[in-house]
């Protein structure tokens, strides 16, 4: 093989050279502008939703603070805290909470480019650059308050020093990433598919274990922690037949219509697209391959944990878009010679037009409304309706979130189950009192505000916890909602039944206001074998 220009790559992936610095530096830009507009667009929304609560809530308490708590809880997100942390303490605001993860995703798309110049050409890296920039799932989680984007930007990095077969920062990218969400480990797995099927040599698959076991053991302390921790993801079910569509489509530019049916046909011809479909497939299918199997004996998947996985897609669909045009070139000539491949431009227009189809999908993604919950509202409503004393009560104790992360509405109420705050127990959520003392201290109180889970009112919920049970039985059995009058909202007002017996309170229990407690459904007796448990707390 001839030397390499100036400028231009000695040795690709199994030996090929690919081009120049241009060639690579143009197919990276444009996608991560395109990534980064995409989400700074509507970054502030004015509101967090409970996953980003817990973010904003944990990284603002002190470095001491944050070590206990993920001894004890949420070991697995502990290093994303720390670095939250940093972050936040330069300027604590919804905007700086989600700028990471906007940086994280704005460099995955870089990357993904990166990868497809790498293997390919640069028109393929662009488009498969623009391809991840547009896809809705990717600007989603660009705006959250999370790990997931940072992970997949690591995970990214990981795979083009793979190809690029530099161990050391292989080593050092890869063990990051894990640090930051211990599954991303499973793309180790996808990477070791990736060397087997280009049949790399002993000396590559040497360097690699090599540098893959030192990202290992620097993830063991981690993985040793998070299992005591396990109870975390109870919440979790055993994925079904649905998850493989679900994931597919959120995995591409356009999850309806005629965009993904035309996603879905380039990938099939991207399989036959040679070096690229190495990489792109195993990462593609083995990190949510391996989780959705394990999780049909012990659940723990959920499509975020394996969201890095995404990066394969875009390649597949960019190669098969290249392989495709190039079929047609071929098979129609114009004046004796075959048609001139299309420029890079019309696949970029191609992309751009999937973009405005489902725009709507990229507006509905930025409205508060489209989160599960807003604990900006429910703050403010408290702010409004609270009055100084009136207690409240969280049931369960983790709706305590929006108090924790917007303090302001709930500053002058008593929290009638507290005994003592998050930072200063080692939790998420503060340790609440005894189910008898906190019967003592709502026997003198006539009206409670509630605050409640969907599932706690709804729901055949009985959980296992005597402070939680005794939530549910006093207000069912000794409060009613108030519905004359009352406004509509996140909090509920309960008022005590006039026929509910009260025990005179002692002289050292009166207080100089009455205070709510949250918002609780009636009594349900205790089933044979309990049902489902609440989600503790989203990882």
């Amino acid at each position: 093989m001839r030397n390499a220009e100036p400028g231009q790559r000695k040795q690709g992936w199994r030996g090929r050279a690919v081009g120049t610095t241009g060639a690579v530096a143009v197919p990276m830009a444009v996608p991560m502008t395109v990534t980064l507009g995409i989400g700074l667009w509507g970054l502030d929304r004015e509101g967090m939703w409970r996953d980003e609560g817990v973010t904003f809530q944990v990284a603002r308490r002190s470095v001491p603070e944050i070590w206990r708590l993920v001894q004890d809880v949420d070991a697995v997100h502990g290093l994303y805290y720390l670095l939250m942390h940093a972050v936040l303490a330069l300027h604590p605001g919804e905007v700086a909470l989600r700028l990471p993860s906007v940086l994280g995703a704005t460099v995955a798309a870089g990357l993904v480019a990166a990868l497809g110049v790498r293997l390919a050409r640069p028109r393929v890296g662009l488009w498969a650059g623009l391809l991840f920039a547009v896809t809705p799932t990717v600007g989603h989680y660009a705006q959250e308050g999370r790990s997931y984007a940072l992970v997949t930007a690591g995970v990214a990095g990981a795979t083009l020093l793979l190809v690029r077969r530099v161990w050391w920062a292989y080593g050092v990218v890869l063990g990051a990433a894990c640090l930051l969400h211990e599954l991303a480990v499973l793309a180790v797995c996808a990477h070791a598919v990736t060397l087997a099927a280009g049949r790399a040599p002993r000396r590559v698959w040497f360097g690699w274990a090599r540098a893959a076991a030192g990202a290992g053991v620097a993830l063991l302390p981690l993985v040793a922690v998070s299992r005591a921790q396990a109870g975390q993801v109870e919440w979790l079910a055993a994925p079904g037949w649905g998850t493989a569509e679900r994931l597919l489509r959120g995995f591409v530019a356009g999850p309806t219509g005629v965009v993904f049916g035309a996603c879905v046909v380039l990938m099939v011809a991207g399989l036959r697209a040679g070096r690229i479909t190495e990489v792109a497939v195993p990462l593609m299918v083995v990190p949510p391959g391996l989780l959705v199997a394990v999780s049909q004996v012990r659940p723990v998947y959920d499509d975020r944990y394996v969201l890095y996985a995404l990066a394969g897609a875009p390649l597949l669909v960019a190669a098969g878009a290249d392989r495709v045009a190039g079929l047609v070139a071929r098979a129609h000539p114009y004046g004796g010679r075959p048609l001139r491949p299309p420029a890079p431009l019309a696949g970029a227009l191609a992309i751009t037009l999937a973009f405005l189809h489902h725009l709507p999908l990229h507006r509905q993604d930025r409205s508060p409304a489209h989160r599960p919950d807003n604990l900006a509202a429910t703050s403010a409503f408290a702010a409004r309706h609270l009055r100084p004393g009136d207690p409240v009560l969280f049931l369960p104790s983790i709706g305590r979130r929006s108090a924790l992360a917007y303090p302001r509405g709930f500053r002058s109420a008593w929290d009638v189950a507290l005994r003592q705050s998050g930072p200063r127990s080692g939790t998420l959520y503060g340790r609440e009192v005894g189910a008898g003392e906190l019967r003592r201290r709502l026997d003198p109180v006539d009206r409670v505000w509630v605050v409640a889970e969907p599932y706690a009112l709804d729901s055949p919920w009985y959980p296992r916890n005597p402070t939680e049970r005794a939530k549910l039985d006093i207000v069912g059995e000794e409060f009613r909602p108030l519905t004359a009058g009352q406004p509509r909202g996140p909090l509920r007002l309960y008022v005590r039944r006039a026929s509910s017996p009260r025990p005179a309170p002692a002289a050292h229990q009166s207080r100089p206001h009455s205070r709510p407690a949250r918002h609780a459904p009636p009594t349900h007796p205790a089933p044979a074998s309990p049902p489902p448990r609440p989600r503790p707390e989203p990882r």
